[in-house]
């Protein structure tokens, strides 16, 4: 199986909610046959203390509380994303909400719990075998459990911090993976010099779809038996139409194609994966909904700042620039673009500078991150930051009118608005 295809699968069942039910289905079947099994082997079981009829009842109990519970864990979810993608953002639906394996694994149990008790009584005579009607037991009080605390954690899951912090988790790891070196002031980065004509040309072929996933060490393997030079067109995250280029090759007629093609995953929409724009984009999303008219919450938008000021400062500590992947013997092989720190810092301030600049809160918000920045991280990181904050000062001075006001809006604060002015956190 081609890689491509593979990392595709992998990414479904990573973000399906059906997929851990399906496997409980199996491992009760499984579970209830290990359990007759065994109760028929054993000589000392705890006897079970109600009649036969008393025990049909538990098990039909049982039964119904755990279909009961699929159905509002069912319903609820299809509210909450619903709601969640109306307040929010409808992106978090795939990157937070289906990916969630407290809510996978919660509906896991119900199916196992329900067709368990399902087997059970249908073995239940008057000398039925005590081990599956205790597991049954356990299992009906496992379930009401887990359904008390989906109830509060569904509660906490769908506040707007608790989201915009998980998304900002899953962009911390996406950023370890993407720029794993300590970025250091004299290192300039590599950066690909102009190319020239290519001597082959791969297009996309099938559907138009998304790039979400690289295999590197696959390419440069390739790049490297052919004895070639391979530009992947398209970084992660761009849009690749039908006949649009998809790698350019250099000196690479003899190079693999179907490898080469099966070596990139696409998918009809981003995902986090190895996408390290993808976090932000996602919370300057929930940003400016938030501070749309229609909403109007510059709370969530100081809670969105607050996740961008974070991830910020991790990305303004790596290095960024290599675009040219190079192979054991240390010969370039594949050019590969990514944003550098110009992308990030215009992704995270353009758009919530315009949307929230007249908003105290936002203005403060993001004059305290960008200055925060600034003063924590290496001096080639400052140009675009004194940018921002350039532009910052003249939407303030454009926005309000009163001398009073724009000196309120241009005194840092971390809370935005009740924490007075700030200190860099050094």
């Amino acid at each position: 199986m081609a890689w491509n295809r593979w990392y595709r699968i992998r990414s479904y069942i990573g973000s399906s909610l059906w997929v851990i039910p399906f496997v409980a289905l199996v491992l009760e079947q499984i579970a209830l046959r290990g359990a007759l099994a065994v109760s028929g082997k054993l000589d000392w079981t705890p006897l079970w203390p109600l009649a036969q009829e008393a025990t049909s009842t538990a098990l039909q109990t049982i039964i119904t509380l755990t279909l009961s519970f699929l159905v509002f864990t069912f319903g609820s979810i299809l509210v909450a994303i619903q709601v969640a993608s109306g307040q929010l953002t409808p992106r978090i639906i795939a990157t937070a909400l289906l990916r969630d394996n407290v809510i996978r694994l919660t509906a896991g149990l119900f199916v196992f719990t329900l067709l368990f008790a399902i087997g059970a009584g249908a073995r239940l005579n008057a000398s039925g075998p005590r081990l599956i009607l205790w597991l049954a037991g356990f299992l009906g009080l496992a379930s009401i459990g887990a359904f008390l605390h989906l109830i509060d954690y569904a509660a906490r899951l769908l506040r707007p911090g608790s989201i915009l912090w998980r998304i900002a988790e899953d962009g911390r790891k996406v950023i370890k993976d993407v720029y794993p070196r300590p970025v250091q002031d004299a290192d300039g980065g590599l950066r690909a010099p102009p190319l020239g004509k290519p001597d082959l040309t791969i297009a996309h072929r099938g559907s138009a779809r998304v790039v979400i996933a690289v295999n590197i060490p696959a390419l440069v393997a390739e790049a490297r038996r052919a004895d070639c030079f391979v530009e992947l067109v398209p970084r992660v995250g761009e849009f690749v139409g039908v006949g649009e280029p998809l790698f350019r090759l250099f000196g690479g007629k003899a190079a693999n194609a179907k490898k080469l093609i099966g070596s990139v995953a696409l998918a009809p929409e981003r995902t986090i994966e190895q996408d390290a724009t993808f976090a932000i984009r996602v919370i300057v999303d929930v940003a400016i909904k938030a501070l749309s008219p229609a909403i109007n919450d510059p709370t969530t938008g100081v809670l969105a700042i607050d996740q961008i000021h974070r991830l910020l400062r991790m990305i303004g500590q790596r290095h960024l620039h290599d675009e040219i992947v190079k192979d054991a013997d240390g010969k370039g092989r594949l050019v590969l673009r990514t944003p550098d720190w110009d992308d990030f810092v215009q992704l995270a301030c353009c758009e919530i500078r315009l949307y929230g600049g007249g908003n105290f809160q936002i203005a403060r918000r993001l004059r305290a991150m960008i200055e925060d920045l600034i003063a924590n991280l290496p001096e080639r990181r400052h140009p675009p930051l004194r940018q921002e904050l350039r532009l910052l000062d003249l939407a303030i001075d454009r926005l309000y009118l009163s001398p009073e006001d724009q000196a309120l809006a241009r005194t840092p604060d971390m809370q935005g608005l009740g924490g007075g002015g700030v200190v860099s956190r050094t």
